[in-house]
């Protein structure tokens, strides 16, 4: 730590070239580094997303495998017993059954939605790679997006 001080404070007076190309590998390491951590942040946090799904989609499943049988067969014979033909009864629990299947898809598909995609990532590494090229625009979207 106190080379990098001693070599930044050289940086702004007489410092040599390979000073400079020090300071330069050592600020580009830890921008790799910043944005290695970021990544796995961000992919940790879409991993627990779509691990809460998965899990929500495998708990629909176990349940409808369960319940929704003997509750289709029941609702069924109890329509048939309100005087509607059994096979009148079966066709409306079927639909009923694609009804509760289409919900459980709304749900999962609202739960993947919310999936980043390493947004953050992303736009701090294009922010990075501007920096590094010197663009005229790019400080100032920098300072200009963070104040």
């Amino acid at each position: 730590m106190a080379d990098t001080a001693a070599s930044r404070s050289r940086a702004r007076g007489d410092a040599s070239f390979g000073d400079l190309i020090s300071l330069a590998l050592q600020d580009a390491s830890r921008l790799v580094r910043a944005e290695m951590d970021l990544a796995k942040v961000e992919l940790r946090e879409d991993g627990k997303r779509l691990g809460i799904a998965g899990l929500l989609i495998g708990m629909a499943a176990f349940a409808g495998c369960l319940v929704l049988m003997l509750l289709c067969f029941a609702l069924a014979y109890g329509l048939n017993t309100l005087g509607v033909p059994l096979w009148a009864s079966f066709l409306i629990v079927a639909g009923l059954c694609v009804l509760l299947a289409a919900v459980a898809i709304l749900i999962v598909r609202q739960k993947v939605q919310r999936v980043s995609g390493l947004s953050k990532t992303r736009q701090t590494v294009q922010e990075d790679l501007a920096l590094l090229r010197r663009d005229d625009d790019g400080p100032a979207r920098l300072t200009a997006g963070t104040g």
